[in-house]
């Protein structure tokens, strides 16, 4: 769960830039003390809970993964292509060009986002913060890789809310304080993304080793739940003798 929430904090001031304008139009500017507070609290819960829930369906999907014994290959080649995508990132290689497709859900979000914005009311605020959540985001997917990896619906959980708790600080800052942070600061901290995802890289594939190191790279044996040990029973009075 720290590594969840290093990634979450050090990728938080790459969410200053995608969701940094949602956070300074929240109906708390006007608000002030505790009240301010509560309302950027309440929208970061919305975030965080949207989170949480996307942990917790990816991670009952690598449950199933992790039953049928193919968990270990998929955590090896995650982390495999999260280094690749840090390789091609500084070696500037793009393998496809930009593109926006529609996509009709995230448009329904976009939409019902903008009418709650628009309200501006403090009782949407943890509206505002699901629905903000459940926007498409690279840093998100990476959360949700670890979800994945984790092959627990309750660790997948608590992994992406720890993900959400580590944007937290940051989030909450930039909403409390509009220029809390500089931009020379806020870019030297986006410059560490890269050093969190290869991180996080290295750590699902040696996950997916089976090494036997604790926490770090655990033996997966998926069918050893299932396994019922044959213990000697004493012999009832039914039984025959030999």
């Amino acid at each position: 769960m720290i590594a969840s929430f290093i990634l979450g904090f050090v990728g938080s001031f790459h969410c200053i830039g995608m969701c940094g304008p949602i956070a300074l139009t929240l109906p708390v500017q006007h608000l002030n003390g505790s009240r301010k507070l509560a309302g950027i609290l309440l929208y970061n819960a919305g975030r965080i809970s949207a989170y949480a829930i996307l942990g917790l369906v990816f991670g009952w999907l690598g449950r199933q993964l992790y039953l049928g014994g193919l968990q270990q290959w998929l955590s090896i080649i995650i982390g495999s292509l999260l280094l690749v995508l840090v390789i091609l990132k500084y070696t500037g290689i793009r393998l496809t060009k930009d593109r926006h497709l529609p996509d009709i859900f995230t448009s329904k979000i976009k939409s019902r986002l903008g009418n709650l914005l628009r309200q501006q009311r403090f009782h949407t605020l943890y509206a505002i913060g699901f629905l903000n959540g459940l926007l498409p985001c690279g840093l998100v997917y990476l959360g949700i890789a670890g979800a994945v990896a984790s092959g627990d619906v309750l660790k997948g959980m608590l992994f992406m809310a720890a993900f959400g708790a580590g944007t937290l600080p940051a989030m909450a800052g930039v909403s409390y304080f509009s220029h809390l942070i500089s931009i020379p600061v806020r870019n030297r901290m986006r410059s560490m993304i890269p050093v969190a995802i290869s991180i996080m890289g290295v750590l699902l594939i040696l996950r997916g080793l089976n090494l036997g190191i604790p926490y770090i790279s655990p033996v997966m044996t998926p069918h050893s739940e299932h396994v019922v040990e044959n213990c000697c029973h004493k012999p009832s009075n039914h039984e025959p003798h030999q």
